[in-house]
């Protein structure tokens, strides 16, 4: 009744990939366009029409997506103007030399900003009680309670 088996060890199997479920993206992503950002852009909001920011948007320089343009999309797009549109959502692209000056401006302005609360918080600094506008934060793991050891 014995058998005669083989060791696991000198056993293997054929090593095949392992498939990975990942669910599909809301907003596909377009074939990237050489010279051109993409970024989608609210054109509704609770199902309300919102012209006041698509107007904004299109003064900035940003520009509708045609659903002929991109049919790896397989979007039928905008019944009225062809364009990409899902969930109140139109996919708009510029030139991206434009778009690096548009976040460079940004960026500058959120510096700005920065700065003034820090002058405005640094004035109420007194010698007897200083003020410390650390901006770094760290993160650091225990030997405690609460810090996964035992």
């Amino acid at each position: 009744m014995a058998e005669t088996r083989i060791p696991r060890d000198l056993v293997s199997r054929d090593k095949s990939a392992r498939m990975v479920y990942v669910p599909p993206n809301a907003l596909p992503d377009p074939t990237p366009e050489p010279g051109y950002s993409y970024r989608w852009i609210g054109t509704h909001v609770q199902g309300q029409a919102n012209p006041t920011n698509v107007s904004r948007q299109m003064r900035e320089g940003w520009e509708p997506v045609k659903a002929k343009d991109h049919p790896e999309l397989m979007i039928e797009g905008s019944a009225a103007t062809g364009n990409v549109e899902i969930g109140g959502l139109m996919l708009c692209k510029m030139p991206t030399e434009l778009a690096q000056s548009r976040q460079t401006y940004y960026d500058k302005q959120s510096s700005n900003q920065m700065e003034s609360v820090d002058n405005s918080f640094m004035r109420n600094n007194d010698p007897r009680m200083p003020l410390f506008a650390d901006r770094k934060s760290t993160t650091s793991r225990g030997q405690g309670f609460g810090s996964g050891s035992k």
